[in-house]
């Protein structure tokens, strides 16, 4: 039986993140590894949950995510030769793997080294590294769920990218390069199409607040998260379906084709600049059924983002979590990268006393919703959550309490 006392207790510890994982342990850890532990350098890059705005930042629009607690730690320092050795915690069965700066191969059996590997190649590609650099030991160990959607892989590089902005003295590099940067890395090494919103988020993040970001222009605000009476839970389906990245970078397609074709009516660069009146006003020379559909979640995606952001601001948490439900629809219906398991939580949040709103978060096609959750019902919301979910899948949920937490940044 899932004892969700205990579940609360380890969740409050793991927002206190660095309790659970902290400079003095990967030191050790490092050490252990690669047999020395003189100028090590420990960093920290947070995973983020998406409150809404789903899908849109490709798209050009709005998105409003928080950095969280849980995250990815880097202990490194740099070599005298230009190897670079990477090992990690979570999957010490791969083993160290060994590369250097003059040679990045994609690999599939050491596939998490391939978003490090990625930055690195970024930076020296985009001319950001400068010549005749040295090398580094780099081991790390998250505490984001595995296919969770809380975003791993742009923790991982934006860690990367803070590693390497420190340990090479690139002063001038902003924390927006930085991300921008392993954006380029996931769309170009790892053939992933994401929008900036993950990176950002993690290399921008503040705590106790949200990030409303026009991935169109790079404009941001960031917006309190003041809820007294209310708590942000994550709850993980544990399911991740296959053929997550094609999929994905099918749904991008079919935005730039719906976008090819309004461009030839209406003078615009992005779905993110079309109002809902103007997308209804001219759909129609979308002949394609699931691309017109993909465009509507876009565009009416990006609206319920920008009126999120004022029901916040303005303190109307009911409505917030009114539009959380209504982008869920749209993603499962419209856009369709929800899944039965993650529509099964959503379905079961729905109807729990003290549930302001439900949707997924993330890619989608598995992966975990968010809720915002009256305080005085967390209890039973992970109970009947956790024990129906299993009734009725089959598969083991599990809830996280979470805050919001602070940027990337050397500890």
């Amino acid at each position: 039986m899932f004892n969700y006392q205990r579940a609360i207790s380890n969740y409050k510890d793991i927002i206190r993140g660095e309790d659970m994982m902290n400079k003095e342990k990967m030191i050790a850890e490092f050490e252990k590894m690669f047999g020395y532990k003189d100028e090590v350098s420990v960093y920290f890059a947070p995973g983020r949950v998406n409150l809404i705005g789903e899908h849109t930042d490709y798209n050009g629009g709005h998105v409003f995510p928080c950095a969280l607690t849980l995250g990815i730690y880097g202990a490194v320092r740099k070599r005298m030769d230009n190897k670079i050795r990477f090992y990690s915690l979570n999957m010490p069965e791969v083993g160290m793997i060994e590369t250097s700066l003059e040679e990045f191969v994609y690999q599939e059996e050491a596939s998490w080294t391939n978003y490090p590997k990625g930055v690195f190649w970024s930076f020296i590609k985009n001319g950001a590294l400068g010549e005749n650099q040295k090398g580094i030991d780099m081991l790390i160990y998250g505490d984001i769920p595995k296919g969770s959607g809380l975003s791993s892989s742009a923790a991982l590089e934006v860690l990367t990218g803070i590693i390497i902005k420190d340990l090479y003295h690139l002063t001038e590099l902003s924390m927006t390069e930085v991300a921008l940067l392993g954006q380029y890395a996931e769309n170009n090494y790892n053939g992933m199409n994401c929008g900036i919103m993950d990176q950002f988020a993690s290399a921008m993040g503040k705590e106790g607040h949200a990030i409303f970001l026009d991935t169109n222009t790079l404009a941001y605000e960031y917006a309190p998260i003041v809820l007294e009476k209310e708590q942000i839970i994550i709850t993980n389906s544990n399911v991740k379906h296959t053929l997550v990245d094609s999929a994905y970078n099918a749904r991008r397609k079919q935005c730039e084709e719906a976008l090819e074709k309004l461009k030839k009516v209406v003078d615009i660069h992005s779905l993110g600049e079309l109002s809902i009146e103007d997308f209804e006003k001219n759909k129609d020379v979308i002949e394609d059924e699931a691309t017109r559909k993909r465009a509507k979640h876009a565009v009416y995606e990006n609206q319920r983002t920008i009126q999120a952001m004022a029901a916040l601001k303005a303190g109307e948490i009911e409505v917030f979590g009114r539009l959380m439900n209504e982008s869920h629809v749209s993603l499962r219906d419209d856009y369709e990268v929800s899944s039965e398991e993650v529509d099964t939580l959503v379905d079961i949040a729905w109807k729990l006393e003290g549930v302001l709103g439900s949707r997924i978060t993330g890619a989608g096609f598995g992966g975990c919703t968010v809720s915002i959750v009256k305080k005085e019902a967390v209890e039973n919301f992970i109970q009947t959550m956790v024990t129906a979910y299993k009734e009725k899948t089959g598969f083991d949920a599990e809830c996280y309490i979470v805050n919001s937490g602070d940027s990337a940044r050397k500890l």
